[in-house]
């Protein structure tokens, strides 16, 4: 049997288990435009235009694992944005080779990144 969809081995889904999901909703729409599907008052589905995911109620949250990377074309406006939004810039913009980045704790205390190649 073959994959015709051109997914096979590719990440296809982000669940994060969140303990309030309207904080996140509010943080990550304020912050990077994603919308949202409701199913449930302990489940919800993100989307970022590109890739879909989920924000699922738990009581406690651990963060750490796998650092989630974020592309933005500017990101000077993008740190304002997660700042107002209400993110904790973690490390501020530095160069690395092939581009800029800064990382953030979101409100449920996630630590994500944002890079750029300009």
């Amino acid at each position: 049997m073959s994959n015709s969809s051109g997914q096979d081995k590719q990440i296809n889904y982000i669940e994060f288990n969140v303990e309030h999901i309207s904080r996140a909703k509010d943080f990550y729409g304020t912050a990077f435009g994603w919308t949202f599907t409701d199913y449930g008052p302990a489940y919800c589905e993100f989307s970022d235009g590109n890739l879909k995911g989920g924000f699922a109620h738990s009581e406690g949250v651990r963060s750490g694992g796998p650092l989630v990377i974020l592309f933005a074309d500017d990101l000077a406006d993008t740190l304002e944005r997660v700042k107002k939004a209400g993110g904790k810039i973690s490390k501020e913009i530095f160069e690395f080779p092939g581009g800029k980045r800064f990382h953030f704790v979101d409100p449920e205390g996630y630590e994500l990144a944002v890079w750029s190649d300009k």
